[in-house]
């Protein structure tokens, strides 16, 4: 799927999607990098500074980055982080204005 000029208009609107949502996202010192989509609509993401060790990234995930890609390309049928940070981690850490 990756690469086909459909991909790439694909590629390009979760990229956008993903612009709308980035600001939430650095005020929290956090950024996500679109790796991949599948030719099933599999959106995989790598969640990038305090993103990537925050034990509410699974939240993060579903309510922000995924919702607002679904709504921008309903051509997508999920969301996936290669990275996500278990509640229950001992390293996961919350970004400084939530301490």
């Amino acid at each position: 799927m990756e690469n086909s000029t459909s991909v790439k208009t694909i590629f390009q609107k979760v990229e956008d999607a993903l612009q709308t949502i980035r600001p939430y996202l650095e005020a929290d010192g956090g950024d996500v990098k679109l790796l991949n989509i599948s030719e099933d609509g599999i959106v995989k993401l790598e969640l990038l500074g305090a993103c990537g060790s925050c034990p509410m990234s699974t939240m993060t995930l579903r309510a922000g980055v995924e919702e607002a890609i679904k709504r921008a390309v309903p051509e997508i049928t999920k969301v996936e982080a290669i990275n996500i940070t278990s509640i229950n981690d001992p390293e996961a850490k919350l970004p400084n204005r939530y301490l």
